[in-house]
């Protein structure tokens, strides 16, 4: 089994070992917000119509200051990372933690699978758009290089993803001084563009901000979903937490990254008040003209670790929505034993890189991309901000008035970003929409079939009692060894067992029934494991519990339990596993047929049983049936 390493991350450390984590952060958390200046304040400029006045333009940056404090700072640093699931965080591991509480929650369970469906969308567009802003830089140097920015990109793009299956593990480990390097610059930057026109700071003060917000009436509106790119990394900080731990993230932020965004949205804010246009990138307006072409080449570099970060997400995000049984079982592969985070799934990554080389070749332009960025994210995060109410009812016990103030705020501010985005619908704001809604209905037909699979499967089962009598009245030979099979029932024979002797007339000496659990916890201590009870002479029953985060071992759970009974011995053990080919029911009261043929599909290319439990591969014998869903 997986464990993650003692002490968890971030616990029990020094200062020495939180800067060490924080910078490793740097490179794998912050790496999409970290790029976010490439093209946040250009694209909310651009929508303010014409050439900006300096109260626009102060406004404007004061609405992005204050959404970068109460957004990622508030609600995400201080808050969200306070709730955590055994170290995890997540909207998923959020959404598991509140189901710990009660196993009936539908409301909950669709809020945080919509939430992370609506990430997946957000995962194919960051890549694009980012990439595509760091390579639109070279304009400013060569116009002549215009028309092969496109082909550049897709070229990049095709290249990242196809280095994904040798793993991260020796290249992450220079992720963190890059983006260490960035942060730097753009301080620098900013703070050289602060100097040209210092009155940019009184944008700090928020009422700028709010003069702006309710005195331009729906521009001002349309507007925030533009100030919105300015955070659209901030769920990573929660969904990476059980990488590095609460404290490293919090480091990070608080001295590097928050500082190095200010300066750098301030400074580019200078440059328009000092009279730069806002037709060009005002980023690379920053950056003086003989480190123009360096500064574009370290900014395409953080474009593509933020997207790696991103990517890396997707495949953890798979993962936990494959054990908790929403997904079906993918091929993963851990690409280092280093970290339990490197891992690759060939499915997600594939298509991710369909999705977003299109995506490049159908926008063209950052600018265009910018319309269809942000919604995925900011309804992900109204979504997170209903969950955290939950939270902090049940899991911090606080009342109902003090978290429905603390929670409103945030649902307020998100509500407003949300609709902000709505408006971008038509301009490309569908696409990520679209892929959430293909996600979100993917995960639903698998759990619906899976669990007309279950039930259909239990419906045949035999008390164990009334089983092993059937098999002396019917004069059934043992023969010696031990069986393993593996059942989704606590207490009946399993199927597979049935069909067994049903097809051979015959059974084992000693049988072993294996009931592996994923639980809503990341992580199973050892001692807890498994449990062993012996049923009938020669017959035992064992429940397996494996956290979300953890890659399901039979093998080692049968060698634990030979341990626990030295009576027990699997080394010439055979492993029996139930394999189905789905059928319609005649009757016509089942799932309906396109969603029955959705789900056949899946379960035909799902990966196998016997790999997912990482049974030997020798020692299996598949027997199969029909199930009529």
């Amino acid at each position: 089994m997986n464990k993650p390493p003692e002490p968890s991350p971030g616990k029990g450390i020094g200062r020495a070992g939180v800067s060490a984590l924080g910078l490793s952060a740097l490179g794998i958390v912050f790496g999409d917000i970290g790029t976010s200046p490439l093209y946040t304040l250009k694209t909310v400029l651009g929508m303010t119509g014409g050439v900006p006045s300096p109260d626009v333009v102060l406004g404007v940056l004061s609405l992005i200051v204050w959404t970068l404090i109460m957004i990622t700072t508030v609600k995400y640093v201080i808050l969200a990372m306070s709730i955590d699931n055994d170290g995890e965080g997540g909207i998923l591991a959020l959404m598991s933690l509140l189901g710990i509480k009660k196993h009936q929650r539908p409301l909950i369970v669709a809020l945080g699978l919509f939430g992370a469906a609506l990430i997946y969308g957000d995962g194919a567009i960051t890549p694009a758009i980012s990439v595509l802003s760091a390579l639109e830089g070279l304009k400013i140097a060569t116009p002549a290089v215009e028309p092969y920015i496109v082909p550049a990109a897709v070229t990049i793009l095709i290249a990242l993803f196809a280095i994904q299956p040798l793993g991260t593990a020796r290249i992450g480990k220079t992720f963190g001084p890059i983006m260490l390097l960035w942060f730097v610059a753009i301080a620098v930057l900013g703070v050289i563009g602060i100097a040209r026109h210092p009155a940019v700071l009184a944008a700090l003060n928020p009422i700028y901000g709010l003069h702006y917000l309710f005195s331009n009436g729906y521009t001002s509106f349309l507007i925030l979903g533009g100030v919105f790119l300015c955070v659209t990394g901030a769920e990573a900080l929660y969904a990476d937490m059980g990488h590095f731990g609460s404290r490293p993230i919090r480091f990070a932020w608080s001295v590097v990254v928050l500082p190095s965004l200010l300066l750098n949205y301030a400074g580019q804010t200078a440059l328009v008040l000092d009279g730069t246009p806002i037709s060009d990138n005002i980023f690379f307006r920053l950056c003086p003209d003989f480190l123009l072409i360096p500064f574009v080449v370290l900014a395409t570099v953080a474009t593509v670790i933020a997207s790696q970060s991103i990517i890396t997400g997707a495949f953890s995000m798979t993962r936990q929505a494959i054990q908790l049984g929403w997904l079906p079982r993918l091929r993963i592969r851990q690409t280092s034993e280093e970290g339990y985070g490197q891992i690759y799934v060939g499915v997600v990554n594939w298509l991710l890189m369909i999705v977003t080389v299109g995506l490049v070749l159908a926008f063209r332009k950052s600018d265009n991309l910018a319309s269809a960025y942000g919604i995925a994210v900011a309804a992900t995060m109204l979504l997170t901000s209903g969950l955290l109410f939950i939270a902090m009812r049940e899991v911090w016990g606080w009342g109902l008035l003090k978290s429905g103030a603390v929670a409103g705020v945030f649902i307020c501010i998100d509500s407003a970003f949300f609709l902000a985005n709505l408006t971008k619908v038509a301009d490309g704001g569908y696409v990520p929409l679209l892929l959430a809604s293909l996600v979100f209905g993917t995960m639903l037909i698998w759990h619906r079939g899976s669990t007309a699979v279950a039930q259909n499967v239990d419906q045949l089962s035999i008390p164990v009692d009334e089983f092993m009598a059937s098999l002396k009245s019917r004069n059934i030979p043992r023969v010696p060894g031990t069986a393993v099979f593996l059942s989704r029932t606590d207490s009946a024979t399993p199927p597979v067992m049935i069909w067994d002797v049903k097809h051979n007339r015959a059974l084992h000496e000693n049988l072993f029934v294996v009931n592996a659990v994923t639980e809503s916890i990341p992580w199973i201590d050892e001692s807890e494991r498994l449990t062993i009870t012996e049923v009938q002479p020669n017959y035992w029953r064992a429940k397996a519990r494996f956290g979300f985060m953890e890659k399901p071992d039979i093998p080692a759970v049968l060698k634990a339990a030979s341990l626990q009974n030295h009576s027990l011995d699997f080394d010439d053990a055979v492993y029996y596993v139930g394999h189905i080919e789905v059928v319609a029911r005649e009757d016509g009261q089942g799932l309906a047929e396109w969603q029955q043929s959705v789900f056949a599909v899946m379960e035909r290319n799902s990966m196998h049983v016997s790999d997912f439990f990482r049974l030997p591969k020798d020692s299996v014998i598949l027997i199969g049936r029909q199930v009529a869903i």
